[in-house]
């Protein structure tokens, strides 16, 4: 009988383990997980915290239990895979809970162990009230010290999805929120001239926007903390979450010797398989394709990660299904309004040197999400960037 290890749960490593069981009913399957939950619905961890959505148990999409029962798979959670000995096809685990180390064997290994929040060495980042927001962990401690502390003022650091989430609920809870970014504008992943709408509502919503600022230094003053900026300026908070981005966990991938890129990476070829035959890797931890410019890139989002798993399970009982890159699809509530984007923005095209008007155009459109006349329609605001090739050809018009 064949055995699959899977170091990791949430989307890439829990998606992985169901397709395999739906694909190969008589293979061992283990899932080794280091926290304390296999399968979570981390977008809803801001709105859970904002009280948006009242039930914890709704994020928890799936249990041990529940894999045990349904699939046949064997969950261990608080097992944390410290080494893998690949001339050995094994890996050393550790039991969180009493600290025993085993040893695992398998025929093949799948890496879906997810990347962790950024902390950059900033003066003070480790005091008692700043946190980052990652996983239900994060959430329950974030949910626990507002209900016991009552902060009625809060920064946060970091203006991507985490950040303007965390900003919108602390808001809601009736705190007065300060949310500071070190670019120009907030959510990177969208052009200059779209961001300022999001900063219009962010501040027409009464939350301070810093941009372009950093942090220098974080003071402990009493029970509170203040967030000391680059251009000297300060920001008194009874609470800090850090929202600065996220950095692959791919340690144990290095330690194996397996190839990893300059960002820390994992490099898998075109059927997620690693530099060793019997090693795959999925999610927020490998390097991926640009599915429009078809350079490499990282792109740490549950809906890659979950194609990523169906993908490798296929070709984990001998298919060769190719993962074709990633196009970096998002959307996101922010205040009134919902952003959305897709493909490449103008500043990527920018930093490759293509020139507007020569190698591409940009249409800015405003219209209304239906007719006018009809009650409820709302406004839209979109822009469209479009590729130019030359032409050698006929313009008819009629």
């Amino acid at each position: 009988m064949l055995k699959t290890l899977i170091i990791g749960g949430v989307a890439g490593g829990a998606t992985t383990a169901a397709r395999l069981r739906r694909r190969d009913e008589e293979r061992e399957i283990v899932i080794l997980e280091r926290g304390e939950y296999i399968s979570y619905a981390n977008c809803g961890l801001p709105y859970y915290i904002g009280d948006v959505i009242k039930s914890r148990d709704t994020l928890l999409l799936q249990t041990p239990e529940a894999m045990k029962a349904k699939f046949n798979i064997d969950v261990r959670t608080q097992h944390e895979v410290i080494k893998i000995n690949r001339q050995n096809k094994n890996v050393v685990v550790r039991d969180l809970k009493n600290g025993t180390e085993y040893i695992e064997e398998y025929d093949s290994l799948v890496i879906a162990t997810g990347s962790s929040p950024i902390q950059p060495p900033i003066p003070g980042i480790h005091n008692e009230n700043i946190v980052s927001l990652w996983n239900v962990k994060d959430t329950d401690f974030i949910k626990n010290y507002i209900q016991e502390h009552k902060p009625e003022k809060v920064t946060v650091v970091g203006g991507g999805f985490i950040g303007l989430e965390m900003a919108e609920n602390l808001h809601t809870l009736g705190m007065k929120v300060s949310l500071v970014e070190l670019q120009n504008q907030v959510m990177a992943p969208i052009d200059f001239e779209m961001a300022q709408l999001l900063h219009e509502n962010i501040t027409m919503n009464n939350v301070d926007l810093y941009l372009s600022h950093g942090v220098k230094e974080f003071i402990q003053k009493d029970k509170q903390t203040i967030v000391c900026l680059n251009d000297g300026q300060q920001i008194i908070s009874d609470l800090v979450i850090l929202a600065l981005g996220v950095k692959p966990n791919s340690s144990l991938a290095k330690e194996a010797d397996l190839n990893i890129n300059e960002r820390g990476g994992i490099i898998v070829d075109e059927y997620l398989r690693t530099s060793d035959k019997d090693i795959y890797a999925v999610g927020d931890v490998i390097e991926v394709d640009n599915f429009v410019l078809k350079n490499k890139t990282m792109i740490p989002l549950a809906g890659p990660a979950n194609k990523q798993g169906r993908i490798c399970a296929d070709n984990l009982v001998g298919d060769c299904k190719i993962y074709q890159g990633s196009l970096g699809s998002s959307v996101a509530k922010v205040f009134d309004l919902t952003v959305a984007n897709v493909g490449v923005n103008e500043k990527m095209l920018q930093a490759l040197g293509k020139k507007k008007d020569k190698d591409y155009l940009t249409i800015i459109i405003n219209q209304k999400s239906h007719a006018g006349y009809y009650p409820g329609a709302t406004p839209l605001t979109l822009k469209f960037i479009l590729e130019i090739h030359n032409f050698t050809g006929v313009y008819r018009t009629s």
